[in-house]
């Protein structure tokens, strides 16, 4: 085979090679659906509206224990039997998504359940749940703190790395893995928000 012909075949390999997919840090097509979220929120704190708090509260709350969990204890450990680029492939499909729904989530989960604890009155010290609150505060603070400061720089760290032109695999696997294990240790957390709030709910 001639060196002309060696070159052809390269360049059709390049050709038929599949592309690697655009990495966007923040997906702009979501970001209308998280400023509807947190006007919603807003508005239902301004108007001190109960069906609207409760409504964000819970939601807020079901939807980042489940991803938690379902992060932490099944995408985890589907992903770590896959093969480095098949981990990085996932990673610049799902991570942009987490990096608008798990702040979106947070925010929705502690304002509004802040609002609706104060109009239930129930952080008042003679008030039977205030203590309970006071633990859940805790909770919830540790895990707003992990989400804020540990996960969302992960998944940052992780996108910005797909985004250069040589992504080193081993760096995103590793930054996967944090992402993954800190997911599952909150989700865990969040069984005892949970345990905590259906005692509130039920005195």
């Amino acid at each position: 085979m001639t060196d002309v012909e060696r070159a052809r075949g390269v360049a059709i390999d390049a050709a038929q090679a599949p592309s690697r997919p655009q990495v966007q840090v923040v997906p702009l097509k979501g970001l209308p659906i998280v400023a509807a979220a947190v006007l919603f929120v807003i508005a239902s704190i301004a108007g001190n509206w109960l069906w609207a708090l409760t409504f964000c509260h819970v939601v807020g709350g079901g939807l980042w224990t489940a991803i938690d969990l379902f992060v932490g204890l099944i995408v985890g450990p589907i992903l770590g039997r896959l093969s480095i680029q098949a981990r990085a492939e996932f990673a610049a499909r799902f991570m942009p998504k987490m990096v608008l729904i798990m702040p979106t989530l947070v925010v929705m989960t502690l304002a509004a359940g802040f609002q609706l604890a104060l109009q239930l009155g129930n952080l008042a010290p003679s008030n039977p749940n205030h203590s309970w609150l006071i633990v859940s505060y805790c909770v919830v603070g540790v895990m707003a703190v992990i989400a804020l400061g540990v996960l969302e720089p992960a998944n940052i760290a992780v996108l910005f790395e797909m985004r250069k032109p040589s992504p080193d695999g081993e760096v995103v696997a590793r930054l996967m893995k944090r992402f993954i294990y800190t997911a599952g240790i909150t989700g865990l957390m969040q069984v005892a928000t949970l345990i905590i709030m259906t005692r509130v709910a039920t005195q």
